[in-house]
C-alpha cells in the first residue's frame, strides 16, 4: 500500500467530473443536492473551495489557524464552467501534496489541529467523492467512485470506523448518507487526522490503519526507517492496530506512534498503548527502538512526552508499563528515568507505574 497523494486526488476528480459532465447541460443545478441544504451548484462551488483551501494549507503550512481560501464562482456561467474549476483546483491540490515534504503539516481544526500531506489528500478526496454523490443524487444520475479510493479515505481519516464489505457504502454510512445493516444511523460525524505529539528531538506520529496494514505486509508505512524497516516490536504493534481496526475497536489516540527524529525525518522506533484506559483509568504502554540509536535518550524522551499527553486527559489516572524482563536493564532504566516506579515483580518481569502528579 503506497502513499496517498496527487495521483489519487486527480483520479477522484477525473472520475467525478466524468460522472457529472453529461448532466451539465440538461439538468437544473439549482435543485437541492441530496440530503444537503445546498443546491447542486453551491455544492460544486464548495468542492472547489475546499480543494484550493487544502492546497493552501499544505503549501503554506500555517500551524495555528485555518487560512480562509475560497473560490469565487460568480462568473461561472454554468455547470461546465464549475467542473473546469473543480479540475483546476484538484490539480492544484495534487501539486501541493506532491511537492510537500513528508514531514510537512498544516493546520486543520479537527481533531488534533494538524494534518500531513496524506491527510489533506484524503480530506480533499473525501470532499470530491461525498459531494459528487450529493450532486448526483440531486440530479438523479448514477455515481459510484472506485472502491480503492474509498478504502484509502477510510483507512486514513476514518480510523475509528469499522470497515465493511463495501467501502463506498461504509463511507456513505460513516458520513450520514446511507444505511448499513446492523449499524445505527450516523447523525454526527468527523474525520480524524493522525495525532502528532512533539518532543525535544522527536515527534511521535500516530499510525493510521493504512500505515499499519502496510507495515504488516513488509512495507514502511510511509516512513523512512533508519534500518529500512520498522523494529520487530513496532511491526507486531502494527498488526494489533490492524486487528483492532477490523473489529471496530481502534481508537487512534490510544494506538501506536512512530518516533521520528526532527533533525532528518528518520523513523527510529515505535511507542504506544496496549488499548484504551480501563475502568480504573489505567492504560499500559510499551515501546521499542532501533538498535543503532539506543543509548541516546530517545526512548526516555518519547516516553515522557507520551506520558505527559496521556496523564493530562481526564480518562487516565495512571500509566502502567508492564512486562519488562528482569534481564532487560536498559529498558528498566528508560522507564525509571521517565519517572515510573517499580511496583511489582515476579520471577521473570518487573511492573512499573506512573501516576497523575508524579511526572516532573
Amino acid at each position: 500500500m503506497g502513499d496517498m497523494g496527487g495521483d489519487q486526488i486527480q483520479e477522484a476528480v477525473a472520475d467525478a467530473v466524468a460522472a457529472l459532465r453529461p448532466a451539465a447541460g440538461e439538468r437544473d443545478w439549482g435543485v437541492k443536492a441530496g440530503r444537503l441544504d445546498w443546491s447542486c451548484r453551491r455544492t460544486a462551488e464548495h468542492i472547489a473551495s475546499d480543494l484550493i483551501a487544502y492546497a493552501g494549507q499544505i503549501a503554506g503550512r500555517p500551524t495555528d489557524r485555518y487560512v480562509p481560501f475560497r473560490i469565487d464562482c460568480a462568473e461561472c456561467e454554468g455547470p461546465d464552467d464549475l467542473l473546469e474549476v473543480i479540475e483546476a483546483t484538484g490539480a492544484l491540490l495534487a501539486a501541493a501534496v506532491r511537492t510537500a515534504p513528508r514531514e510537512a503539516r498544516g493546520f486543520h481544526p479537527y481533531p488534533f489541529r494538524s494534518a500531513n500531506r496524506e491527510g489533506f489528500a484524503a480530506m480533499g478526496i473525501a470532499e470530491v467523492l461525498l459531494h459528487t454523490h450529493d450532486i448526483a443524487e440531486g440530479l438523479g444520475i448514477a455515481y459510484e467512485p472506485p472502491a480503492q479510493l474509498c478504502e484509502d479515505v477510510l483507512t486514513r481519516i476514518f480510523p475509528h470506523v469499522q470497515p465493511g464489505p463495501d467501502h463506498w457504502r461504509t463511507l456513505l454510512w460513516a458520513t450520514g448518507r446511507g444505511d448499513l445493516p446492523g449499524r445505527a444511523p450516523v447523525t454526527e460525524w468527523r474525520w480524524n487526522n493522525n495525532l502528532v505529539i512533539p518532543a525535544e528531538r522527536l515527534t511521535l506520529q500516530g499510525v493510521t490503519p493504512a500505515a499499519a496494514a502496510d507495515m504488516r505486509i513488509g512495507g514502511t508505512g510511509g516512513f523512512e526507517w533508519i534500518e529500512g524497516r520498522p523494529p520487530e516490536g513496532t511491526d507486531v504493534s502494527s498488526g494489533l492496530v490492524v486487528k483492532a481496526y477490523e473489529r471496530g475497536k481502534h481508537r487512534p489516540e490510544w494506538g501506536v506512534f512512530v518516533l521520528v527524529r526532527r533533525s532528518d525525518g528518520v523513523a527510529i522506533g515505535g511507542m504506544g498503548f496496549h488499548g484504551t484506559p480501563d475502568d480504573e483509568g489505567r492504560v499500559e504502554i510499551g515501546y521499542d527502538l532501533a538498535e543503532p540509536v539506543r543509548g541516546n535518550g530517545y526512548a526516555t524522551e518519547a516516553l515522557r512526552a507520551l506520558s505527559a499527553w496521556a496523564l493530562a486527559r481526564d480518562d487516565v489516572k495512571k500509566l502502567l508499563c508492564a512486562k519488562i524482563d528482569r534481564a532487560n536493564t536498559p529498558s528498566q532504566g528508560v522507564v525509571s528515568r521517565a519517572g515510573f516506579t517499580r511496583v511489582r515483580e515476579d520471577e521473570e518481569e518487573y511492573v512499573y507505574e506512573l501516576r497523575v502528579g508524579e511526572l516532573t
